[in-house]
C-alpha cells in the first residue's frame, strides 16, 4: 500500500491507472508526437569518479535534444543505498549533481543491488519528492507515452545469491519476501502487461544485465525467467545498468536489442568477454545514453563523459494507420 501515497503526489501530468497488476503512469509526448530521454545508471557517488563530469554533459545533451525525462537504471546510491529518508546523500549524489536546467525533468528510477543494501523503503518514499520533485522510484511499474510503453522491472530479487548475504552484505527484503512468490507474481504481471500493451514500441528497463560482455556478464536468472517473456511479446529494447560500461548487443534470433547504460560514475573495469549474441558496441568507461522515438523510428546514441557520441543506432518500423 506504500505505492498509493507516493502516486498521489506525482506531478499533474502523471495519471494512475492499471495494466495487469503493475502500477501505470503516463507521460505526454511532444507536440510533434515524438519523445526523447536520457538513460543513466550506477551513478550515486557524491560527484566522484567523474559523476559530475558525466552530469554536466547530460545537461548539455539534454538541452540539445529537449528531453522529456530521464531514466535511471539503478544503483542510485553507493555503496549501501540510503540510510533513511533524511540521508543527505540523496541531495549530495542527486539533487546537487544533476543541476542543469535540462535535467529538471521527471526522473523514473528502478532499484539496483546496491540500493537494496540500504533502506529500500526510503528510496520508495514520497518524502523524497518533497526534497526533490523530480524523483520517482518504484519497484516495478509501466510508463505509457502513447507510442511507447516502458516496463520498469525490479530485477534484484531475481538474483538468488543476494539472498545468501554474499560477503556479509545486508539486503533489505521488506516487501519482496518470500522470493519465489514475489518473482512469480512479477513475471506473471509483466507478461500480462506486455500482452495488453498496444504501444508501437516496448522498452523494458531493469538494473541487471541479460546480455553483457563486461564483468558481471549475463544474469542467468533473467535469462531463464525474463528473456523468454521479452522475446514472446516483441520487446524492442532491454535497457539496464549493473555493468559499469556502455554497450549494445543485438539478439541473434529476434529484433530485441540489449542496451547497457551503467557508466554514471565508477567504470574502467578492463574486461571484455565474448557474448553469444552480436556485440554491436562496447565502451569500458563513463557515459550515458539517449533514446529518441517517433512512431516509425528509434534513435539510440551512446556518449562518453565528454559528450562525444561514440555509437549510434537507428531502427525503423513500418507504420500502418488504421482507418
Amino acid at each position: 500500500m506504500a505505492l498509493l501515497p507516493l502516486l498521489s503526489m506525482v506531478s499533474s501530468f502523471l495519471f494512475l491507472s492499471s495494466m495487469a497488476e503493475l502500477p501505470m503512469l503516463e507521460h505526454p509526448l511532444k507536440s510533434d508526437g515524438s519523445l526523447s530521454l536520457l538513460v543513466i545508471g550506477d551513478w550515486g557517488r557524491k560527484g566522484t569518479f567523474n559523476q559530475t563530469l558525466v552530469a554536466a554533459q547530460m545537461g548539455r545533451i539534454g538541452e540539445s535534444l529537449d528531453i522529456d525525462f530521464v531514466v535511471s537504471t539503478g544503483d542510485n546510491f553507493y555503496e549501501e543505498g540510503l540510510t533513511g529518508i533524511d540521508d543527505k546523500e540523496f541531495e549530495e549524489s542527486f539533487t546537487n549533481i544533476y543541476a542543469a536546467e535540462s535535467l529538471q525533468k521527471q526522473w523514473y528510477s528502478v532499484l539496483g543491488n546496491h540500493d537494496y543494501r540500504g533502506d529500500v523503503l526510503a528510496q520508495l518514499s514520497p518524502v523524497l519528492r518533497q526534497i526533490d520533485r523530480r524523483w520517482l522510484c518504484l519497484r516495478s511499474f509501466v510508463l505509457n507515452a502513447e507510442i511507447v510503453d516502458f516496463f520498469f522491472v525490479d530485477t534484484t530479487p531475481f538474483v538468488e545469491h543476494y539472498w545468501d548475504n554474499p560477503k556479509g552484505h545486508h539486503y533489505d527484503w521488506r516487501g519482496v519476501a518470500p522470493r519465489e512468490t514475489y518473482i512469480s507474481n512479477l513475471v506473471k504481471d509483466l507478461d500480462l502487461a506486455l500482452k495488453e500493451s498496444p504501444a508501437r514500441w516496448k522498452v523494458v528497463v531493469g538494473h541487471h544485465t541479460i546480455r553483457s560482455a563486461s564483468v558481471h556478464g549475463d544474469t542467468i536468472e533473467l535469462q531463464l525467467l525474463l528473456l523468454p517473456i521479452l522475446k514472446e511479446n516483441g520487446v524492442d529494447f532491454y535497457v539496464n545498468g549493473h555493468d559499469h560500461c556502455l554497450e549494445h548487443i543485438s539478439s541473434n534470433d529476434c529484433p530485441l536489442q540489449f542496451l547497457t547504460s551503467g557508466g554514471g560514475s565508477k567504470a574502467w573495469r578492463g574486461i571484455l568477454n565474448s557474448v553469444s549474441d552480436k556485440l554491436e558496441f562496447f565502451y569500458d568507461g563513463q557515459g550515458f545514453m539517449s533514446l529518441q522515438l517517433t512512431k516509425t523510428q528509434a534513435h539510440v546514441v551512446f556518449y562518453d563523459a565528454f559528450g562525444n557520441a561514440l555509437h549510434k543506432q537507428a531502427i525503423t518500423k513500418q507504420f500502418h494507420s488504421q482507418i
